[in-house]
């Protein structure tokens, strides 16, 4: 019995001096056990330095989607970086206990639980020493704020976030994101949102949105763009960008049918990288793109930042006075206008300064067109090219008229071919694949004829396009 005894209680005199040594130090740490994803919380550490007054070191780490700030650090040193935070004194507080705070925030797309570790550090009589922080478990639950689909573990943010964030001070990533159809509120179809981050972009820039089938496509919201609906595309086109750092386009999809769910999406943004066209499949998302505020915008962009391959056209250095761009955009977008909304019935020719009234203004009781003189328009009507190319647009008008006839007074050196364009008949001449060589016979045409309101049109594949498109395509420059 008594050999059995003085074992234990040898025992009990080694656990009771450690823990004298031990207790001179002491740190309880407090935090709440459960917070939601995008707020704030605090971290408190009470600690007990007893007579302790040289360097000391307080270090507690956690997981990558959290935030930390100094709230209170009792004149020590704050850091926050590489996951870690770091309270340094070269001297403690004089008094044998103190408290620091620090505010943490959890990034609004976390879930899951996490623990906070730590270490305190210590000098004491030379002799580096140090007391592990007790694991404090957290649990995250996810913001009611954010859609569902952009929610993701904390254990899989490092590996599925991070890679997609920019570093702080380099701006975020230039992106175009389209929000999932929505019904419209106020009538039959479908609301397109579509958000656009254009960093410090200013210049030329275009959504290209194919139309799916059965539905047609009206603007809502272009944001200085203009809109413009050809074929199966829907398309927004700057020459100047809106000067916000990020905002909203929107467009309406009418289906044919009343009853059709909301369409799959495909769509294209393009803007200009120096002297290269960059092209970007637009990405889809849930998010609300319509009420998206500064704070979300990270979250948003980093949702959709996935890996995808940039579509790089390299092209020879061209240097484009920013007036002249955009004088000569003006130009060519109201002539643009002026034609398409000619109300009359008349080709919009200039007439002949020996004449006072046109050939081409015929009535509806003239006689109609022979077999022969159908066959001859036939004949002249433009056949497509490929890529992008411009023509020199003479005249336009809702009745056809005999192009040799009618054209032979101004003894024109190209030939004349015509289209049928938003319900109207378009004259024009020439193929030409660089804009000057048009904007030059323009000028010949000026000079040379009594049609002095030619202008260029342009073409890609045989669809008619603005010129401000096709330059930013073809990325040719711009010439008065």
């Amino acid at each position: 019995m008594y050999r059995l005894l003085l074992p234990l209680l040898s025992l009990v005199f080694a656990l009771s001096v450690g823990s004298l040594f031990q207790s001179q130090v002491s740190l309880i740490v407090e935090a709440p056990d459960m917070v939601v994803a995008g707020t704030e919380f605090e971290v408190k550490v009470n600690v007990q330095k007893g007579d302790l007054e040289s360097f000391s070191r307080l270090q507690q780490t956690f997981p990558a989607g959290l935030k930390a700030t100094s709230y209170m650090s009792s004149n020590a040193d704050f850091t926050f970086e590489e996951k870690r935070v770091r309270f340094i004194w070269l001297r403690m507080p004089a008094q044998s206990s103190f408290t620091v705070v620090y505010k943490m925030k959890a990034d609004e797309r976390l879930k899951g639980s996490f623990t906070i570790n730590g270490k305190f550090s210590y000098i004491d009589q030379n002799e580096r020493k140090s007391v592990n922080i007790a694991s404090l478990p957290i649990i995250i639950q996810p913001s009611p704020n954010i859609d569902p689909s952009l929610i993701v573990d904390i254990n899989d943010y490092e590996k599925l976030v991070i890679p997609y964030i920019t570093p702080a001070g380099a701006g975020q990533q230039m992106a175009c994101i389209r929000q999932q159809p929505v019904k419209d509120p106020g009538g039959n179809g479908y609301l397109v949102h579509l958000l656009v981050n254009k960093e410090e972009k200013q210049k030329f820039a275009k959504i290209e949105e194919l139309i799916p089938e059965g539905y047609t496509a009206e603007n809502v919201d272009p944001r200085e763009s203009i809109f413009t609906v050809k074929g199966d595309k829907a398309k927004f086109l700057w020459m100047n960008l809106p000067s916000d750092p990020y905002f909203t386009v929107t467009y309406r999809l009418v289906p044919k049918n009343p009853d059709a769910e909301a369409p799959f999406m495909k769509g294209k943004f393009s803007y200009l990288e120096g002297e290269e066209t960059v092209s970007l499949d637009i990405k889809q998302t849930d998010f609300d793109l319509a009420s998206v505020s500064a704070e979300q915008l990270p979250v948003v962009l980093a949702s959709a930042a996935m890996p995808q391959m940039a579509q790089v056209v390299k092209v020879p250095e061209v240097k484009t006075p920013v007036q002249e761009t955009r004088d000569l955009v003006a130009e060519e977008v109201v002539k643009e206008i002026k034609t398409t909304r000619e109300t009359t019935k008349t080709v919009t020719s200039p007439p002949d300064q020996s004449q006072t009234k046109t050939q081409a203004q015929t009535s509806p009781r003239e006689k109609k067109p022979s077999l022969k003189e159908l066959r001859n328009n036939k004949a002249y009507a433009i056949e497509p090219e490929d890529g992008i190319y411009y023509r020199v647009q003479l005249a336009a008008g809702h009745q056809s008229v005999n192009i040799p006839r009618y054209f032979k007074k101004y003894k024109l050196d190209k030939e004349v071919r015509k289209e049928t364009h938003e319900g109207w008949l378009k004259y024009s001449v020439g193929s030409f694949k660089e804009y000057k060589e048009a904007r030059d016979y323009r000028v010949h045409i000026w000079n040379t004829t009594p049609i002095g309101d030619a202008f260029v049109s342009a073409y890609n594949g045989g669809i008619r396009i603005t010129v401000q498109e096709a330059l930013m395509d073809a990325n040719q420059q711009w010439y008065r």
